[in-house]
């Protein structure tokens, strides 16, 4: 008996009695796994290079974003501004002119409903609330008055215009209520 050959037992052979056993079947075997773990390792460099690269992607949009942010915050009142230019205007050109109390308030009406409209067009809407039930979503009471003469809780007069922007409350009314005479 050779002493370099192992001992194998023919009952425990998973070949058939008289097949003998490829003479290179572990080199294959390791060969399989070896080129297994290769094809793992590329992989995992792939996903890891994709990985970083995304994470890189990422960071880049976040500080473009933050940028654009910056951007839009710092010239977000353009449009108003320019909306609003042509009434300073118009201010102006009537703090020059000389003319008489009438002619002087009706160009002070004209600048002042330009002035409204083009702050209508932005989305301010004037909020109503002489002779409406008091809301105190819109309305702010600073004057109570006991009378019998309209409902409880109705609006008698308005000191101060609300408005609302876009739909959202920019600015209380503020308002006279009725209360109940006790």
């Amino acid at each position: 008996m050779n002493p370099k050959e192992p001992l194998v037992d023919s009952s425990e052979s998973s070949q058939p009695s008289g097949v003998a056993d490829p003479p290179n079947q572990g080199s294959v075997a390791l060969e399989a796994v070896t080129a297994e773990r290769d094809r793992l390792a590329e992989e995992k460099n792939d996903l890891t290079d994709r990985l970083l690269r995304r994470q890189a992607e990422f960071d880049n949009f976040r500080r473009r974003a933050e940028r654009e942010k910056a951007d839009v915050l710092e010239y977000a009142n353009t449009e108003t501004v320019r909306a609003i230019l042509p009434i300073l205007d118009d201010f102006e050109r009537a703090l020059k002119v000389e003319c008489t109390g009438k002619e002087y308030a009706r160009g002070m009406e004209l600048i002042y409903q330009r002035l409204l409209d083009g702050l209508k067009k932005l989305g301010l809407e004037p909020i109503s609330a002489k002779g409406l039930k008091f809301d105190p979503n819109v309305h702010h009471a600073v004057d109570m008055v006991e009378t019998d003469e309209v409902e409880d809780h109705t609006v008698l007069d308005e000191y101060q215009q609300g408005y609302n922007f876009r739909g959202r409350p920019l600015r209380p009314a503020m308002v006279k209520v009725a209360v109940k005479k006790q």
